[in-house]
């Protein structure tokens, strides 16, 4: 019942938050609801669509240890090879180093999508998705083409999948085109995720897979409230927005950009603890009445404890638990899942499921700039202050 209440409770703060109560379609948000419900059944009762999950985690592992090959060769022990000295097995300091053994597999996920536009395999898997999104939930085939990318693709590569259709948006479709890149994540860092749940929680990629088929339809059912459509759907189908000479040139491409996806991770770790650190010694000087020090961590942890609560975690965990939801909005998801597995032992295990599927997602304050390329400036049409 705690968390029927939180899903009615959230269906209703965006109810009143909607621009447009009396243009609310309530039809296709209670059959998106009925969809997300559905496809939890399947994933998580039925035994071949368990299987059918399992073999794509296993698909994703297989590319992170071939990852791993190449690591090796180019950075050596540093990047997961054979020490060349003895490390002592009591040391408290790990061997693993994140950017040069966990990011590598960004760069390798990217350049294989480009190969699977290039055979034209990953647009004929969207458009399976988009027909099914669009005669459920109603919805225009564009919109539908971009939230079934979703479920592979980052947000830039969805967004230019539907690129010449962006014109003709209105203002709920890019609003539900923000809100399914923001809810969902990309295969191409879910293995660093995975990485990082190992020993948390059992089969972490099958978890993160399902959070990013279970988000889409919650993504638009919620969007749909807060900003109803009151124009026709606009009606399109896959466009290929890449050209290429060959599948050399399609790994090529998909390289530079895994690159730059690459970087753009490391540099924004680096930030954004610099920035929480540097806030937390600023706070420090903040006493609390047990004696210890104010945080940012602290304070997040107070104000988002009742929306913990609210999604089915114990009230004794809620703090915890608020202080993840409040580092990954604030942050990122990267940092949210690096705490949650040091802070394990403090969460039972339903709480940490729960704050799995709570974490997978691109929704804080650097991804809510929307850097689509191709859709910002739609975006910005729409929602100047953006």
């Amino acid at each position: 019942m705690q968390a029927v209440l939180g899903i009615i409770s959230l269906l209703c703060f965006c109810w009143i938050i909607s621009e447009n109560k009396k243009q609310i379609q309530y039809v296709p948000v209670i059959k998106a609801l009925a969809l997300q419900l559905i496809l939890a059944v399947l994933i998580f009762k039925v035994p071949f669509v368990s299987y059918l999950i399992l073999k794509m985690a296993m698909v994703i592992d297989a590319l992170k240890h071939s990852t791993l090959e190449g690591t090796k060769f180019v950075f050596g022990y540093l990047g997961g090879g054979e020490s060349p000295f003895h490390i002592n097995p009591d040391a408290t300091a790990s061997t693993f180093i994140f950017a040069l053994q966990a990011l590598p597999i960004v760069i390798v996920v990217s350049a294989l999508s480009m190969l699977l536009f290039y055979w034209r395999i990953l647009p004929f898997m969207v458009k399976i998705i988009s027909v099914a999104l669009r005669r459920v939930l109603n919805i225009g085939g564009a919109l539908g083409t971009a939230a079934a990318a979703k479920v592979f693709l980052g947000n830039v590569e969805t967004a230019l999948l539907v690129r010449p259709y962006l014109k003709d948006f209105s203002r709920s479709e890019i609003f539900t085109l923000m809100v399914c890149g923001t809810a969902s994540t990309a295969m191409a860092v879910m293995p660093i995720y995975g990485d990082i749940l190992t020993g948390t929680i059992d089969f972490p990629m099958q978890h993160l897979i399902a959070a990013t088929l279970l988000n889409i339809p919650a993504a638009i059912a919620i969007s749909q409230i807060m900003i109803p459509n009151t124009q026709p759907a606009t009606e399109a189908g896959v466009t290929v927005p890449y050209q290429f000479s060959g599948p050399m040139d399609a790994i090529s491409r998909g390289t530079s950009d895994g690159l730059s996806i690459f970087l753009n991770v490391i540099a924004m770790l680096i930030v954004a603890l610099a920035l929480v650190s540097l806030c937390n010694m600023i706070l420090g000087s903040i006493t609390l009445a047990d004696g210890s020090a104010l945080t940012l961590e602290k304070i997040l942890g107070f104000l988002l404890a009742p929306l913990a609560w609210l999604m089915g975690i114990p009230w004794a965990e809620s703090q915890t638990a608020a202080q993840l939801l409040g580092i990954k909005t604030v942050l990122n998801e990267i940092i949210a899942f690096s705490n949650l597995k040091s802070q394990a032992s403090l969460l039972s295990p339903s709480t940490i499921t729960i704050m799995v599927y709570a974490l997978c997602g691109f929704a804080n304050f650097y991804a809510g700039r929307l850097k689509y390329n191709g859709a910002g400036t739609e975006a910005k049409r729409y929602f100047p202050k953006f």
